[in-house]
């Protein structure tokens, strides 16, 4: 028989089925947050960065538990003042009794994750992780990023306005050879520079990722192989609704119909500023940037 009560406790469980908190990178936190294990969840939202708003969107809503990719608290906390964003959040969620729970790399592993997410959303088909995993098994052994063919083979402008699209983004930064034709894509959502060699390795001709370090441009640019840099938020957001269909169906697997949203007003917080008639102007979505060119 399922427990009367649904609290901070039983979602971590759920969670942990769906994502292992034991799959985080060692210097990760991923869990709870903030927040009684013993309280009731009536509640919860879903998003990619733990924010004052989020809070204040949560509460409008009556819940009170909030899920997030990034966690709050990286490192452990010496003082914290009231008067800084961190501060702001820690009281906020304590004064209101919110929970705040993290699946951070646990959620980049996983088979169904991150990266996934990102796959699915550009159509790569046959996939497989990038790293991190056993080659012989990858879906018993999940790994970090994947590897996987279009439909068809594209050139490379049909690529990009696919990829932009897709993305819903103004642009994106580029290092290294575009390739004519692009079949075999590979990518990492969110900060994955360091698998660029990797994915060239595995055969990929285009690797996107976002926040590519500077020497690795200049690594694609002597390698001649194209990297792009799509951004950290526009690589990771499609976890945020997946992950919600995923949480729903857990819970009421065992028993729990919980009320779970996603967020409708966190966004990207890097603006494109495009120069239009020698003037700068902010560029977002993505159809500002079409008509200039």
């Amino acid at each position: 028989m399922p427990e009367k009560l649904f609290t901070t406790t039983r979602l971590l469980s759920i969670l942990n089925s769906i994502a292992p908190f034991a799959m985080a990178e060692p210097w990760d936190n991923v869990g709870l947050m903030v927040g009684n294990p013993d309280q009731q969840v009536t509640g919860i939202l879903i998003g990619l960065d733990p924010t004052e708003a989020l809070i204040d969107e949560a509460l409008s809503q009556n819940l009170n538990t909030i899920l997030t990719h990034h966690p709050l608290i990286f490192h452990p906390l010496k003082t914290i003042p009231g008067n800084t964003p961190l501060g702001r959040i820690l009281k906020k969620a304590l004064a209101n009794d919110v929970s705040l729970i993290a699946c951070h790399t646990n959620l980049d592993r996983m088979t169904t994750g991150v990266s996934h997410a990102l796959a699915e959303r550009l159509g790569l088909r046959d996939t497989n992780p990038l790293a991190g995993h056993e080659p012989a098994a990858p879906e018993q052994n999940p790994g970090f990023g994947k590897i996987g063919s279009l439909p068809a083979p594209v050139s490379s402008e049909q690529f990009l306005n696919s990829l932009l699209t897709a993305l819903d983004t103004p642009g994106v930064l580029i290092a290294g050879t575009l390739p004519e034709t692009i079949h075999t894509v590979a990518l990492c959502g969110g900060s994955g520079s360091d698998l660029a060699e990797t994915a060239r390795n595995m055969g990929a001709q285009v690797y996107i990722t976002g926040e590519v370090k500077h020497s690795v441009a200049r690594w694609a640019e002597d390698a001649e192989f194209c990297v792009i840099d799509a951004g950290h938020y526009p690589t990771e957001k499609f976890i945020v609704p997946v992950l919600a269909e995923i949480l729903k169906k857990s819970c009421a697997d065992t028993g729990f119909t919980p009320k779970i949203a996603t967020t409708a007003h966190q966004d990207n917080p890097i603006h494109w500023v495009v120069s239009h008639d020698n003037k700068p102007r902010f560029c977002q979505p993505i159809e500002p940037l079409r008509k200039h060119n």
